[in-house]
């Protein structure tokens, strides 16, 4: 298959590229002529697919196994990409957890909620993108872009925890865009409600949630990805960019 190329020479590491929102992107960058490197933590049947599917769009696909709220994991994906596919050029911060707990349900949340959450969706954001700075400026600048969610600007979601570490790391998108600027980029994406195996079981929500959107549905994985593809091809000159992918539900 013929591929636009408009990535051709990059090298594109999606972390939790397994399912949902990360395997797009992965796809996507493939098929814009990225290398990509796939990473999970515990879905390996699914990572292993996903690797597959890149590769069959003739780029080159690599398969890391690694906890990214583990920074010693982090630094070793990191490596790998580094090794074998020369270094990394764009990174998409896409790993990260909740736990579904309702909103008034203050007293079922303990530290161990905070912590794991934050851990990951936070911390592990941080240690994948100051893993990337050398080889991004290495190669003559990079891109960071983080699957951030509209919980973090609305407070609602589907916990507290979650809800406040997805603030966390729509700050954090703006202060490593003031940091590393100007040769590496750091953008954000905030979806809504996303039609991925995280609302399974949740389908009445879904819809409802979807009758009080101007586009009439919930995003797809593919909605998300396109965006995140976009800084890298048409957004040049954003950074520091938080862009919501929620189909106009929470205009203001």
């Amino acid at each position: 298959m013929e591929q636009p190329g408009r990535l051709r020479g990059k090298v594109a590491l999606v972390t939790g590229s397994a399912t949902g929102i990360g395997r797009a992107a992965a796809l996507e960058f493939a098929r814009e002529g990225a290398d990509v490197v796939v990473n999970y933590s515990r879905s390996e049947a699914e990572a292993k697919q996903t690797q597959a599917d890149c590769a069959a769009l003739n780029v080159r696909a690599l398969l890391v196994r690694a906890d990214c709220a583990k920074e010693d994991e982090v630094k070793d994906l990191v490596a790998r990409a580094v090794d074998e596919l020369g270094g990394v050029d764009i990174l998409v911060n896409n790993a990260g957890t909740t736990r579904f707990v309702p909103l008034p349900e203050i007293d079922e949340l303990d530290d161990s909620d905070w912590d794991r959450i934050f851990q990951l969706n936070v911390k592990g954001a941080f240690y994948a993108t100051r893993a990337c700075v050398p080889s991004m400026r290495k190669r003559g600048g990079g891109l960071v872009v983080n699957v951030a969610s509209v919980a973090g600007l609305t407070g609602a979601g589907s916990s507290i925890p979650y809800a406040v570490s997805k603030g966390a790391m729509i700050t954090l998108t703006k202060s490593l865009a003031k940091a590393l600027a100007p040769d590496i980029r750091v953008n954000a994406i905030a979806p809504g409600i996303v039609t991925t195996r995280w609302v399974a079981g949740r389908e009445d929500h879904v819809e409802r949630y979807a009758k009080d959107t101007p586009l009439e549905r919930a995003a797809t994985a593919e909605d998300c990805a396109r965006i995140v593809v976009s800084f890298a091809i048409y957004g040049t000159f954003l950074t520091g960019e938080v862009t919501l992918v929620d189909g106009g539900r929470e205009m203001r």
